[in-house]
Order: structure tokens, then sequence, then C-alpha cells
């Protein structure tokens, strides 16, 4: 029979549970015993939750304390230099995702983070030395493996396939060729597999993302290769290569005809791969088939997602079928019971992790026994129509807006070159200025007062009152650390892009919709069921007050279309472009009325722009022609004098620096620090002729760097790009950063700039 199945689980909890813990143990509230009960008891209750709503098989290892991917690292060994050799402690591992600094004693920067495929998850990417040679130096797969054994629960082990990990991760010698590791790689894979199989396992997933990218030649013949390999090591273990977020296409044959025993195929993403598959698969192959969606929350259409089983079924049968998610849950928050205040009618149309699991379950059911046989078909066909003809998504007056759109919307009145004389005028600021990219630490008394006035206990005049102290205590200290262009620092912002979600039309926001971004960093991404239109001012009335408390400038924050689109839980039933013009719209509105608000400088931040590039190259050119559109929709309604920001986060720009230069941002702020300004170069060799802030404090560590780390930084900068581009700024918004981290480190920075000014003026 068929058999229903999970790819992985939130690894985060219903309520942050593990954030929690992590920042306890951080901190040094709890200790390491603490830590690891916490990491056992979530394990448990994800693994009983799936056996009891009806998974079959429920997978282990999907559990990290930080990242998948670096605990692959850990496990085979690559483990870089500076953090040590000799047994990988937590305090190592913790090291390498964080960076450690003992005042006089140590100082380690954190391991290079980026995103994960086209999502909002971060991994940290493995490093390759040169002489590379893996062990196996952690068993924590076949440890949680056993602790599910225990608890009477024969799990599916999860496991990124050494493929995909070489090709995420990054040798340290120039020019080196990552597969050419593979075989080091496959030794302690197979001494893994064997351990497995002797521990009494049945099944491995391996994850191999990588097949539904571009790949060449080289990298199609090492997954036979490697698989080859894994087969004749894995003993009685059954294998399935797990893909996702994407089509199988060129990779097709190889990954079909790889000696395993079960492949697993994204249908939502990719649904008319499927037909190609079954064409081509060999007798001795199951497919699992992912008909839930593991990376949104609309409820599934069971009928549909049905009859894709059912012509699945029509050729191989039920017991060549699993029935899966798309991709592993992660991306997607725990639990929907727990919203209990939810708009009702929104509510009906959702689905979070456990109910996903239970439309596996369900699918299943109606796969072996009929639709007849599963209760939850005729409500789910009832919600369905509902959400359909509902009269609360379409609004005519925003599809009108949408349509007038013309080309001259998109773009600025004149060139760069002319506009930054006038800004130069009106802003006045040194060689090397300094800036920041908008939000100052979210203290727990900032926490505290935002859940005391959402919660009833303040009124509205009280906690205004109190971001205004707040927002003021943020300019004093920039004006006192003599930073050039300020920002009010966010206050009133509980997220980036859920702040604007609360206030656009079309959005609706949850309250325990959570989803892990890295580490302990949690997001809530708001909802976008509807067209998306401003309703008044967002962000106007707290930028003015900022600037009334200064004679320097600043900056006006927003959060940028294509990242708002990105970061959110978006619409599933009309083109991504369409919701992103609507989103670019709205941002138009508060550009043009921060401007006539007198805010002469305008950041629209797009981290998420890189993130949005589909995973084949043939798909770049049509998104990045709308996602540029809708940023320059977003930007062009202001006068030459206004100087336009724009902030990017670990992107890799090499393929679209063409498009980036399109953006026609007048500053563009991009994280270096880890990289130590390796990103930096592609701007050179393209000759980029804006202004670029090469970060210079990375924020995502606790470490502090000193004013002669960031100098080095920022000669490295001076080496590709004149002095008169060069921006000083952190790597990203210092939101999650503490002030005694933040005070020296600006404190730092801004000492560093005027070194480098001192040089210039030489």
């Amino acid at each position: 029979m068929s058999v229903a199945a999970n790819l992985g689980f939130p690894r985060v909890g219903a309520k942050r549970e593990l954030k929690k813990g992590l920042e306890d143990f951080w901190s040094g509230k709890i200790n390491e015993e603490a830590l690891q009960n916490l990491g056992r008891s979530l394990r448990r209750d994800h693994w009983l939750l799936q056996k009891k709503l009806g998974i079959e098989q429920i997978p282990s290892n999907d559990f990290s304390f930080y990242d998948h991917v670096l605990d692959t690292a850990v496990m085979v060994g690559a483990v870089p230099s500076r953090y040590g050799a000799g047994n990988i402690t937590l305090s190592t591992y913790f090291a390498m995702a964080r960076g450690l600094q003992k005042q006089g004693e140590l100082d380690l920067p954190a391991m290079e983070m980026t995103k994960w495929f086209d999502t909002n998850y971060h991994y940290i990417v493995p490093e390759f030395e040169a002489g590379q040679r893996f062990r196996l130096a952690s068993t924590k797969l076949i440890d949680e493996f056993k602790e599910a054994l225990s608890l009477g629960i024969l799990t599916r082990p999860v496991l990124l396939g050494p493929i995909s990990f070489l090709l995420l991760g990054k040798s340290k010698t120039p020019g080196a060729n990552s597969l050419n590791l593979l075989d080091s790689l496959l030794n302690v894979y197979e001494e893994l597999l064997q351990k497995l199989s002797e521990a009494g396992a049945k099944w491995i997933q391996i994850d191999e993302p990588f097949l539904v990218c571009d790949l060449n030649p080289e990298a199609q013949k090492a997954f036979h290769s490697a698989y080859s390999r894994i087969r004749k090591a894995s003993g009685h273990l059954r294998i399935l290569v797990a893909t996702y977020f994407g089509a199988l296409d060129e990779n097709l044959k190889t990954a079909v005809h790889l000696p395993i025993d079960a492949l697993h195929l994204d249908l939502v993403r990719a649904p008319s791969q499927l037909e190609k598959v079954l064409d081509e698969i060999p007798s001795t192959l199951t497919l699992s088939l992912g008909v839930v969606d593991g990376r949104n929350v609309w409820r599934t259409n069971l009928q549909r997602a049905l009859d894709i089983l059912n012509k699945a079924q029509q050729k191989l049968g039920t017991d060549r079928i699993i029935v899966a998610p798309s991709c592993s849950l992660l991306h997607t928050p725990v639990d929907l019971d727990l919203e209990t205040t939810l708009d009702e009618e929104i509510k009906s149309w959702l689905a979070f992790s456990k109910q996903k699991i239970e439309e596996v379950v369900s699918l299943n059911q109606a796969l072996q026994n009929g639709v007849g046989a599963v209760a939850a078909f005729q409500k789910n066909k009832e919600v369905m129509q509902k959400r359909e003809t509902s009269s609360r998504i379409h609004d005519k007056k925003v599809a009108e807006r949408v349509a007038r759109i013309t080309n001259k919307m998109s773009h600025r009145s004149n060139s760069y070159s002319v506009r930054r004389p006038f800004q130069q005028a009106a802003l006045g600021l040194p060689l090397f200025p300094t800036t920041t990219i908008g939000s100052f630490p979210q203290t727990s008394e900032l926490r505290a007062a935002r859940a005391q006035f959402k919660a009833g206990k303040t009124t509205l005049s009280e906690y205004e009152a109190y971001l205004r102290t707040e927002i003021e205590k943020t300019i004093r200290f920039q004006e006192e650390a003599d930073i050039d262009l300020l920002v009010h620092g966010e206050a009133e912002r509980n997220d980036m892009v859920e702040y604007f979600g609360e206030q656009l039309r079309g959005f609706i926001s949850t309250k325990n919709g959570w989803v892990q971004s890295y580490g302990s960093r949690c997001v809530k991404p708001p909802l976008i069921f509807g067209d998306v239109a401003r309703q008044k001012p967002m962000t106007v009335e707290w930028t003015q007050f900022a600037q009334s408390l200064t004679k320097k400038p600043v900056k006006g924050m927003l959060t940028g279309p294509i990242t708002i689109l990105k970061w959110s839980f978006v619409r599933d039933d009309q083109p991504l472009s369409v919701t992103c013009r609507q989103i670019a719209l709205a941002i138009r509105d508060e550009v043009c009325d921060l401007e006539a608000a007198g805010i002469q400088a305008i950041q629209i931040d797009e981290p998420a722009i890189r993130e949005g590039l589909p995973l084949r190259r043939k798909d770049w050119s049509e998104y990045l022609a709308w996602a540029v559109e809708a940023f320059r929709i977003s930007t062009a309604g202001v006068t030459d004098a206004t100087q336009i920001h724009t902030h990017m986060c670990y992107s890799e720009f090499n393929d679209i620096i063409e498009a980036i230069a399109a953006m026609d941002a007048d500053v563009i702020s991009i994280e270096t620090s880890r990289s130590q300004m390796e990103l930096l170069n592609v701007f050179a060799r393209y000759q980029y002729p804006n202004e670029i802030g090469p970060g210079v404090y990375d924020i995502h560590s606790p470490r502090i760097p000193s004013q002669n780390e960031m100098e080095m930084l920022l000669k490295e900068a001076t080496k590709v790009l004149s002095p008169s581009q060069i921006w000083v700024n952190p790597d990203c918004g210092l939101k999650t950063r503490g002030w005694t981290e933040v005070r020296p480190a600006l404190n730092s920075m801004v000492a560093a700039a005027k070194s480098l000014r001192a040089m210039a003026g030489k």
C-alpha cells in the first residue's frame, strides 16, 4: 500500500521554545545539559505528534540547534582550523555559527552565512581548506535515530546529500573544485550508513536539492559515482533521494537512474515533471510525491492533489507511491490551532505544519480507499469554493491602478551622474560617510512595552510616548557617535515586513506563525490574501519626529516590494509579478510622502531580491524584469535631490550585477564582512558607477570588531572602488544585537571612517 511520509518538521517549537532555550544558553541562564534536555523534549513531542496524526515514515535528524548544513559540516569534520582540532564541542559548534570573543584571550569570526536556495532560511557555508580531509566526527544522525527508537518510533533519518553538501560549500583554495573532495567525503558517508544500518534503520532520506538546479556534466557524473558507492555501503537500508524547490528537467535521467529505492519530487513547484518522470522511471523505483505545499500556508486543494496521485497510481500501482509534503515543513509555522484570534474566514483557508501532515494522511487514505472514505474531502471542497468566491480578495481599484502603470513610472527623471551633485548639496556628507542599515537594538524593555500595549495594559498615547523616548535616545547616540546619516531606529516596528503587512490592505498577521530564519532568529511572515493597497502613511510621522530632533539628515526606512513579497506567505491564485506591482505602488506612495515631509534620503531595503531568483538560469530574465521594475516603480517618483538607498544581505551578485545596476539606487549597502570584501570584486569588474556601502560590522555575530579590523576591510574596498563611492556601515540592521555590543562597534566604525578620510586627505 502507499505510505504517508514527512520530509522534515519545524525545529523551533510551536511557541519558539528552541529560540528561548538557545538565547538563555548563550546568555548563561541555562547550562548545556538543560539545552540538550530541551532538544530531546522537542524531538520527542514532534515525533509523537507525527505518529499520532498517522505519518508512517517520520523523519529524524531534521532537528538542529542552529542549522542542518552546519550539522553536516561538523558530522564530516569540516571544521576550519581556526576553531581548533580534536573533539568538536557545542562551544565549537556555536563558535562556527556565531563567532567567539573573549576579551584579551580569543577572537574568532563566524563562518559565512547565506540563503538556502530561494528561501529566507540561512545556512552556514561549509569551508574547505587546502588538504581537506573528512572524518566521522559526529554521530548525531545515529544518536537521534536511536533516541526515537527508544520511544518506539522507527524513523527515516534525514541526511544532506554529499553532492549538495560540496556544492553548498566554498573552498578557501583559489580555483579549487569542491567536487574533487568527493572521494574523501564518501568514506565518511559509507561509514555512517553502515553504522545506521547496524542500528536498525530501514530507510535513509538523502536530500539532494541541487538536482533541481543547473548542473554541469561533471556534477551529473558525480551523482552516479557517489550513489553507486552509497548503494554498496548501505546494507539493507533503503535509500530515498529527496529533491525539492523545482523540477528535475535535464537532470531527470540522472535522478531516476540512480541506484536508489525511491525518489522524491516537488509536485507543488513543478507538477508538470510527473508525466516525464513516469515515462522514464525504472520498474524498481518508488516515487515520493510532494503534493502538499511545504513552503506556503494555504490549504491544499485535496481533490487536485489526489488527481496527481491517481495519475501516478495508474502507472506505478499503489505500493510504489509515498505521499508527502513538497519539502521539509521547516518553512511553515507549527500549528494553526494556536491562532485563537485570527479572522475565522481567512483561518479556514490556512494549513500550518500540523494541518499539512493531516492533509498528507487524508490524501494517502483517499488514494487507498477512495474519497468517500475520507470526511476531510467534502469540507475541503467547501473551503476551496468559499475562498475562490470571497469578496475580500479582489479590489477593482487596485487592478485598475496596476493596469495604468507606464514605463515612465519606473524611471527617475535623470541619471545618477546628474542626480549626485544635487544630493551632495542637499545632504552635505563627507568622504566615507557613515550610516547604519536602519534598526537599532530591540531591547527586552522595548519588547515588553509593545506586549503591554498589544495586551491592552497601556494606552496608545502612553505607548507612543515611550516610542518617542526610545527614538530620541537612538538619535542622541548617533549624534554622540558622530554618524553622518542617521536613522530613527525603528523602535515602533516588530519586524521589517510584518510592520508593513499590518498596515497594508490585503494582508493579515498571525500571533504564532513563526518560522526559523537562522539559529534562534525567527520571523513571523504576514499573509497576503488579497489585493494590496496602502490605506494611509505608514512611516512618515515617526521619521518626521526623528528629523525634528537633529540637524543631521535622517533616512526614511522602508521595506521594498520584492522583500515584502518574498518574506510573506503570498496568495497562490495570481502571478507573483501582479502582487509585487501592487506592493510597489503602495511603497511608491510612501516614498513620495516621505519626500514631501522633507526627508532627503530614503532607504528601500531589498535583501530578498537575490533570494527570489529562480533556481534555473533560463527563468532569470523574466523574474529580474518584473523585480527590477517593481523596485523602480517604488522609487522613481522622487526628485533628483532625494537620495535613494537600498540594502541587500547575504547575496552573490556575480550573475545579476546588470540587474542590480538597473535598479538605479543611488547607494547600495551589502554584506561583505564575513566574506572579507570578496563580494565587491563583481562591482569593480562591472565598473559599477553608483555608491556602495560594503558592510564592515557582522551583526549576525555577538563579537565586536575592532577599529583596526574595520579599517583593514575599508582599505580592501579602496583597492577596487573609488573612495568617493564608498559608504561605511554595518552588514545589516542592529535589531538583534544588544546596546553593549552596538555602542563600541559603531564608535569603532566611525573612527575607522575618519581614519580613512584622513589618509585620503594626505
